[in-house]
């Protein structure tokens, strides 16, 4: 038998058996306590009691302990349980309701382990073919398709026939096939944009816990072309996966950026380095050129000084007067010294 409802109590079933076994405990204790009492009255005779003294109290103690109010939420819980596995049961027969089921725990699954950049859903992404999701990694779109064939399957596991059951899980075995290929050739192009893998997602964990013990080789081929069969617990930690290498790719993506940025910064160093040392030689040329012309400027300088020296010498001994005539130290007119000198 298939592993859904095949064995073991459903959540309904197992709360009702609690409350039942909860109020069987309670008449139990109730049935001892009477007893217990009617044994201390025979044992006493002066002990009398009141059976409707007992009721009142056992009835005080159920009020003070809202023991009544406590069992109808039970089981008002109860019903409601059984009315929300009802309407799953009924959606999950329905393929288009059990599609729209599919679809937003998709939705769910990846807006609790992805960013909404990184996926999106029923979106035309592949050469005109509309997966349920695709989510964006470095290495291409990574679709998702949650179009699962479940009605021989809930065949199967609705009879009681054994060899009716095995036609059924065999034909449910054939859906699956399927509906993999055609998963395969739909969302496992590379060239189009693509990875080289897509999710089937399975929207039940008990069909998929079938499909992996039951047709484990079938979903083993299917990996090997791309397939891979997920159910909601599975997928979650795909998604991880997939969010830490896209993460990994980013940083090492930025790594990348910082080194390039770092060789450019390297090379305009570099560059900046040889202007700054064609600066150094011409700014020590021209200190070297300034300090050549500053000792030919000394030198001209003192050259001139030298020139300037005898004139002034020459200055003190003669004094010229306006006529150009020249006078002696003492006064005699330098004609007439010439002259005496003469006679």
């Amino acid at each position: 038998m298939l592993p859904l409802q095949s064995g073991g109590l459903s959540p309904t079933t197992a709360l009702l058996a609690l409350v039942v076994a909860l109020l069987f405990a309670v008449a139990l204790l109730l049935v001892r306590l009477w007893f217990s009492v009617r044994s201390l009255g025979s044992r006493d005779a002066d002990v009398e009691v009141d059976s409707d003294v007992l009721t009142a109290a056992v009835s005080r103690t159920f009020t003070d302990l809202e023991f009544v109010e406590k069992v109808d939420r039970i089981e008002d819980h109860a019903g409601r349980m059984r009315e929300l596995h009802s309407d799953i049961d009924g959606m999950l027969r329905d393929p288009r309701k059990r599609g729209a089921f599919g679809e937003e725990q998709l939705d769910v699954l990846l807006s609790d382990h992805l960013p909404p950049e990184m996926y999106g859903l029923r979106e035309r992404v592949v050469d005109g073919k509309t997966p349920d999701a695709h989510i964006r990694t470095s290495s291409g779109l990574v679709c998702v398709d949650s179009k699962f064939p479940l009605d021989n399957y809930e065949r199967a596991v609705g009879t009681d026939d054994e060899a009716e059951a095995a036609r059924y899980r065999d034909a449910f075995a054939g859906d699956v096939e399927s509906q993999l290929a055609k998963i395969a050739d739909d969302y496992v192009r590379p060239a189009a944009g693509t990875t080289d893998f897509a999710f089937a997602f399975v929207p039940s964990e008990s069909v998929y816990y079938h499909l992996v013990t039951e047709e484990y080789d079938m979903l083993r081929e299917f990996t090997r072309e791309g397939v891979q069969v997920v159910s909601p617990l599975t997928f979650g930690h795909k998604l991880e996966l997939i969010k830490a290498d896209v993460q990994a790719r980013r940083l090492s993506e930025e790594a990348e950026a910082v080194a390039d940025q770092l060789d450019s910064l390297r090379e305009a160093f570099a560059a900046v380095e040889d202007e700054w040392g064609v600066l150094q030689t011409h700014v020590r040329n021209a200190a070297n050129k300034a300090e050549d012309v500053d000792r030919e400027y000394r030198r001209l300088r003192g050259e001139f000084d030298r020139i300037d020296e005898p004139t002034l010498a020459a200055g003190d001994g003669v004094a010229t007067d306006g006529r150009g005539s020249t006078e002696g130290r003492d006064g005699t007119d330098g004609r007439g010294a010439a002259d005496g000198e003469g006679t």
